[in-house]
């Protein structure tokens, strides 16, 4: 891995921010390979959406000086911004990106009383943008939010009914359609 992001690193002259998805990868970038990464120039921040709080506590600890940290999970927005990380790279802000960006400031802020309060008030909307595998979600809402984002493309497929059901429901809920 560490070969890998080097070779990209040294071949590109912009930032590069690794992504930490085990659950997609199969694969943890592991805190010693952070760090080691982190020494190069181009290598700026770390996506961590592991959904481990005690990981993402861990490598603020040991990796918070060489990489910004960013939430990639929205429903981890306020607990990883309090543990030192910069903001999120997020599926929410697709739907709602004034409440997201609200919620990164007040956490940047350290107002964390009023960002906890919006991130449980969205949770049930950020767990219904995950019914499906992303992005199939946020582009169905999108749509129904007149949005026109259009069709998935393979190897995803458009959302089940029922699950569409759910995420209208949701919406509608948050006043984001009738």
């Amino acid at each position: 891995m560490i070969a890998h992001y080097k070779k990209i690193a040294d071949n590109v002259d912009i930032p590069i921010v690794l992504y930490n998805i085990p659950s997609r990868t199969g694969v943890t970038i592991e805190i010693p390979t952070v760090k080691i990464l982190g020494e190069h120039k181009n290598i700026v921040a770390v996506k961590e959406a592991s959904g481990n709080i005690g990981f993402t506590a861990k490598l603020s600890a040991q990796c918070g000086d060489l990489v910004d940290i960013y939430s990639g999970n929205d429903d981890m927005i306020v607990p990883i911004m309090s543990l030192g990380g910069k903001g999120v790279i997020s599926v929410l802000s697709n739907i709602m990106p004034k409440e997201t960006h609200m919620m990164t400031k007040y956490c940047l802020e350290n107002n964390f009383e009023a960002a906890t309060k919006m991130q449980l008030e969205y949770l049930n909307l950020i767990n219904n943008l995950f019914i499906e595998v992303n992005p199939i979600p946020a582009k169905e809402a999108l749509n129904m939010m007149g949005m026109p984002s259009g069709p998935c493309r393979m190897p995803l497929s458009e959302m089940s009914e029922a699950h569409k059901s759910v995420l209208r429901e949701s919406l509608v809920s948050y006043g984001l359609i009738k």
